[in-house]
C-alpha cells in the first residue's frame, strides 16, 4: 500500500512534506486508540462503501473529524455538528478543510466533543445498540409464538 501510494504522488509533494506520511500496517487495537487520541484531525474518507468501526472510534475518543460526503458517513457525521463532510472529489478542499481545523483549536475541541457525545449516544454497546439487539430478538420470539 505504501509503495502504490508513493508512486501515485511521485514529484507532487516535496521529500520533506512525504516524510511526515507514516504507514503503520496492522497495530494492535490499544495502539490504534492511542493513536486516535494523539490526533489533531481525523480524515475519513470513503466512497461508495460502509461506515467503518474506525470512524466509531475516532468519533468514541472526540477526534475532530473530515469527512467524505456520502451517503453512509452522513448516518453518523453531521456538518459543522459533530465533524465537517466535504466532498470526496475536492482534494483542494480538503486540504483547506484540515489546515482550518489546524488553525482553530477551539473547533477542534468543539467538534470532538460533539462527536464522542454522538458516539456514546448512538453507538455504545452495552447501553445502546446490546439492548436494542436484545428486545429485537425477544419481539422475533413472541412473534413466532403467535403462530
Amino acid at each position: 500500500m505504501r509503495d502504490i501510494f508513493f508512486d501515485e504522488v511521485k514529484g507532487q509533494f516535496a521529500t520533506d512534506d512525504l516524510n511526515r506520511v507514516h504507514f503503520l500496517g496492522h497495530i494492535p487495537y490499544h495502539h490504534f486508540i492511542q493513536l486516535l487520541q494523539l490526533s489533531s484531525v481525523h480524515v475519513y474518507l470513503t466512497y461508495p462503501f460502509i461506515l467503518s468501526r474506525s470512524l466509531l472510534e475516532a468519533m468514541s475518543v472526540g477526534c475532530a473529524i473530515i469527512a467524505s460526503d456520502t451517503q453512509p458517513v452522513r448516518e453518523a457525521i453531521r456538518h459543522d455538528q459533530t465533524g465537517r463532510m466535504l466532498s470526496y472529489f475536492d482534494p483542494p478542499a480538503l486540504a483547506d478543510g484540515v489546515c482550518d481545523l489546524l488553525d482553530k483549536p477551539e473547533e477542534r475541541a468543539r467538534l470532538g466533543a460533539a462527536a464522542r457525545t454522538f458516539a456514546k449516544t448512538t453507538y455504545d454497546l452495552k447501553m445502546v445498540c446490546l439492548p436494542r439487539q436484545m428486545e429485537w430478538v425477544r419481539e422475533l420470539g413472541q412473534s413466532g409464538n403467535r403462530g
